[in-house]
């Protein structure tokens, strides 16, 4: 054994002697040459092609890297096994709540695609020491090398790139935590020079915990997820990716709730538009410039931020040559000193005009409390696409709302406990939120719960019963009825709006 270890001590020794003879006889310049030319020389009988991927290039950050990083963590932590060793690398980015895998140094991993297998290794090398620089750079200089074989090169190079990019998009939206954006008071700038403000969303109603009816709720599902996956089918149809949705009824009823599960069940950024903030159509543009692809749009309560109303009523059945609305004219009502001039015309090019096509994959959502005061124009298809009334408490609404709040479902609750309440409930026409708040102060005690909210769904269902209350309800119907009509007319004559 001491034999061997001389040995090596001998080669060694004569190798570092060869070295410094080299670089005395011949000069830096033609050694580098020499050594090109030897890779090239050796490149021509390799069947691989490299392509380095480094984090910095010149003084910016090379997205590519990035991308390549978040791919390969997901592909590291579903299969340990790919990599050259059992260590990885464990971050948790800022603005994020989930634990990412990473390379460790000079580690490998294989990766496949489309049949075709290829290699990733991560290189860290120290830095030179930097003598002046306007942006300090990390002591170390990272990047990914990435080898494939030469004949697959023009059938995967560029679509795996696409791929990997589309694929840490993805990554980065489900790992990053929500946003909840407002516009800024009086259209201010923040320290950014975004017109927005955030904060963390972390509501957490979902489509599962929604009060709503299950048919209505799975057509609403099914659409959204037809919108997130409908990138080529917009393109192909020659039509904004976008999307509207009206939500009305009475309040109480889960309409903020509602988008929140949507948010939730995308994984879109919310950005709550308050139209009393902005002072006029071109600051109305701006905000929607500076709205990221991915989101939803929400104006809560728009019959009460501007005037709204039907252009029929407000100019005397006129119909088409009143085109835009402001805040109503100074009143008793009205604060002092409003000189808010947004208009319906600058509204509807909001969501349905050309500025509105400047991003990508957003929703507009409206919401009402009452949708008889909007005009037909805002309502129509191309604008708000999808009407959902958020109705009282349905029988299947309420069964949600006992597994909410009590944890049981209906092979928990007495046959004829059950019984009474699919008797009175339609009947009672209670929000969600009043049955919700039943549940809640009881929410210890099942049984004096399911009884307090038997004897107030009876009260308010016997009250509803009463000749008055029938009378008004007729009243109410023939109204909506007449609504429709009008909505429906005003569709299909058009307006002068994007038509």
């Amino acid at each position: 054994m001491k034999e061997v270890w001389t040995t090596i001590a001998s080669l060694m020794g004569v190798w570092a002697f060869s070295r410094t003879l080299l670089t005395a006889i011949f000069p830096p310049e033609l050694l580098f040459t020499l050594t090109k030319l030897f890779h090239h020389f050796f490149n021509c009988f390799s069947s691989y092609c490299y392509y380095d991927i480094t984090e910095i290039e010149g003084v910016n950050t090379n997205e590519l890297y990035t991308a390549v990083q978040l791919y390969l963590s997901a592909t590291a932590a579903s299969s340990c096994s790919a990599t050259s060793s059992n260590r990885l690398s464990l971050t948790r980015g800022l603005n994020s709540s989930a634990i990412t895998f990473g390379l460790a140094h000079n580690d490998r991993i294989t990766d496949e695609f489309n049949g075709v297998s290829v290699l990733w290794e991560h290189i860290v090398t120290p830095r030179q020491s930097q003598t002046f620089s306007w942006r300090p750079l990390p002591e170390e200089k990272r990047g990914f090398t990435l080898r494939m074989n030469k004949r697959d090169k023009p059938y995967v190079l560029q679509s795996y790139l696409d791929f990997i990019t589309e694929k840490a998009n993805d990554i980065r939206r489900k790992n990053e935590d929500r946003l909840l954006h407002t516009n800024s008071r009086g259209g201010s700038l923040d320290s950014r020079g975004q017109p927005w403000e955030s904060v963390p969303f972390k509501h957490p109603s979902t489509f599962d915990t929604l009060a709503m009816d299950p048919l209505k709720k799975a057509e609403i599902m099914s659409d959204l997820r037809d919108f997130a996956d409908g990138s080529a089918f917009y393109t192909r149809t020659g039509r904004a990716w976008k999307r509207g949705y009206l939500l009305y009824g009475p309040p109480g009823t889960g309409k903020s709730s509602m988008i929140a599960a949507m948010a939730n069940f995308l994984g879109y950024d919310i950005y709550d538009l308050e139209l009393t903030e902005v002072q006029t159509n071109l600051e109305l543009r701006k905000l929607l410039m500076k709205t990221s692809s991915k989101s939803i749009i929400v104006i809560e309560d728009i019959d009460c931020s501007i005037n709204l109303t039907n252009r029929k009523e407000t100019n005397g059945g006129g119909g088409r040559d009143q085109c835009s609305f402001g805040l109503p004219e100074a009143g008793p009502e009205t604060e002092p000193g409003t000189n808010n001039s947004i208009t319906l015309s600058g509204l509807l090019n909001f969501t349905d005009g050309l500025w509105s096509c400047c991003g990508s994959e957003r929703i507009f959502v409206f919401t009402t409390n009452h949708v008889e005061k909007l005009d037909p124009a805002l309502l129509r298809s191309g604008r708000m696409d999808m009407h959902v009334f958020m109705s009282y408490c349905s029988f299947a609404s309420l069964k949600i709302l006992l597994k909410n709040y009590l944890g049981c479902t209906t092979d928990d609750v007495a046959p004829e406990v059950l019984r009474r309440l699919e008797e009175v409930t339609d009947a009672a026409e209670m929000t969600p939120a009043d049955v919700s708040e039943v549940l809640i102060k009881n929410r210890r005690d099942k049984d004096r719960a399911l009884r307090e909210l038997v004897e107030v769904l009876s009260v308010r269902a016997e009250k509803n019963r009463s000749p008055v209350r029938r009378r008004e309800g007729e009243e109410v119907a023939e109204e909506e009825e007449k609504r429709e009509v009008e909505s429906g007319d005003a569709a299909a004559g058009g307006g002068c709006f994007g038509e």
